[in-house]
């Protein structure tokens, strides 16, 4: 996604908020959500879009380091293998790859690139390539037998992964559908009876009491993504 869709997303989507809520809430306060969700909406956003990519690039990781293992197997130096794996795959992984191989190629030494790609991507499995291909170029041995090893690994460990989120389903979709229920109360109730809250919202306790209640309900929200949120 460009810089320009999404900040033009998130203006309208406080915006469209704006709007909605000014038919309920003092303008200055809806005025100051619409606010708010323009200055967070982009961080949450981008927080998104970072674990989506190291996602796609966990997934293609694997796939790339067989064909730096056959790369090496057929004779050819790390920096071809890492070219190869630049050409064959694509984005995420071919892109990082191809900075690699620039940053190799412009005079970097390889175990300072290799370091800079785990730092850039965030990957969780980079470091163990990383410090497999430095101590490997610096000791000698049968590199390819190690990436071999740990592309099995790294295999293994994704399809537990896919196995955990398929169990833990049924527990997110119940959060999701929890947190969602109040809010859909709320608009129901407004759709039905547009003057059922109209008596309460000038009282002084209602921010306070709509605060603690947003407050509560994103502690739980929290504490039931940390029950179905495992490890693997």
């Amino acid at each position: 996604m460009k810089p320009v869709t999404l900040i033009a997303a998130c203006a309208l989507s406080a915006a469209g908020l704006f709007v909605l809520l000014s038919f309920w809430l003092d303008p200055f306060v809806a005025l100051e959500m619409g606010a708010a969700v323009f200055v967070l909406a982009p961080l949450m956003a981008l927080v998104v879009l970072r674990k989506r990519r190291q996602s796609r690039f966990g997934d293609q990781f694997p796939e790339a380091i067989d064909i730096i293992v056959r790369s090496l197997r057929a004779g050819h130096p790390i920096g071809v293998a890492i070219k190869a794996v630049a050409q064959e795959l694509p984005d995420p992984a071919g892109a990082e790859f191809a900075i690699l191989q620039d940053e190799i190629a412009y005079g970097l030494d390889l175990e300072t690139a290799m370091r800079n790609l785990a730092n850039r991507v965030g990957q969780q499995d980079l470091p163990l390539f990383v410090t497999s291909i430095s101590i490997q170029s610096q000791t000698g041995g049968n590199l390819t037998e190690v990436l071999d090893n740990l592309g099995g690994t790294i295999r293994a460990r994704i399809k537990l992964h896919r196995k955990v989120r398929a169990l833990s389903s049924e527990g997110r979709v119940s959060a999701i559908i929890l947190g969602a229920v109040p809010f859909i109360l709320f608009g129901a109730v407004n759709v039905i009876s547009p003057t059922f809250y109209g008596a309460y919202w000038g009282h002084p306790w209602i921010k306070v009491g709509l605060t603690g209640a947003v407050v509560w309900m994103c502690i739980g929200f929290a504490i039931m993504r940390k029950m179905i949120n495992f490890r693997s």
